[in-house]
């Protein structure tokens, strides 16, 4: 994912978070990000540390949107983003809290730096487009084997390789799918079985092209 401070110095990051009259908070590991920001659109930018956006279903099922490191950007949107949905620190994190309207008070600034941070945060909003847009692409398909083989494709795709590390447990790889933990444990130990890829704890190998499978 693009930095949000890419091509900014550091000097000019502290003019630009002191222009944006951002604040930085900490969060312990577990603790609701949104608990604190119930009726403000923010922009949070993750210093150190880990997040999940959560969907929570009023069967108190809960559905991953996105999990999220350093470096990394998350908003919120009063309008449309708290209906049953969190941000949770998954450890203890680290993270920059900038009021999005700061940011529409200055897009007429002429500083290189606040420009240069517009551009970033483009580049960071077009990822982020192609990533939902990936996940609309495993929904659709209508079998757990056809998600989660749909998910290995389009990682193999994004790294280049057909070894795959997965960046969170099969549990949350399951709520990430939208399907039962149990069930994708049997897909995959019967993927494994026939052939079609090898496991090792979160590293996952593709033994030969399986789109069509």
């Amino acid at each position: 994912m693009p930095n949000a401070f890419h091509n900014i110095s550091t000097n000019n990051k502290k003019k630009l978070l002191s222009l944006l009259e951002s604040k930085v908070e900490y969060f312990t590991k577990n603790e609701s990000i949104l608990n604190n920001y119930t009726n403000e659109n923010i922009v949070g930018i993750i210093e150190e540390g880990l997040i999940q956006v959560v969907k929570i279903s009023n069967n108190g099922n809960t559905n991953i949107i996105q999990e999220l490191s350093t470096n990394e950007v998350f908003t919120t949107d009063v309008n449309t983003f708290f209906s049953n949905t969190d941000i949770i620190a998954l450890e203890d994190s680290k993270i920059i809290i900038i009021d999005y309207d700061y940011i529409i008070e200055n897009l007429d600034n002429n500083k290189d730096y606040f420009n240069q941070f517009i551009k970033n945060l483009f580049v960071i909003m077009n990822e982020k487009i192609l990533e939902k847009n990936e996940r609309i692409q495993i929904l659709t398909k209508k079998t757990i084997r056809n998600k989660f083989l749909e998910y290995l494709n389009l990682q193999s795709r994004s790294k280049g390789s057909r070894n795959i590390y997965l960046p969170y447990s099969y549990k949350d790889l399951a709520d990430y799918l939208a399907v039962d933990r149990s069930a994708l444990a049997r897909e995959i130990s019967s993927l494994r079985q026939e052939g079609f890829i090898e496991t090792k704890g979160r590293k996952i190998t593709i033994l030969f092209d399986n789109k069509q499978k």
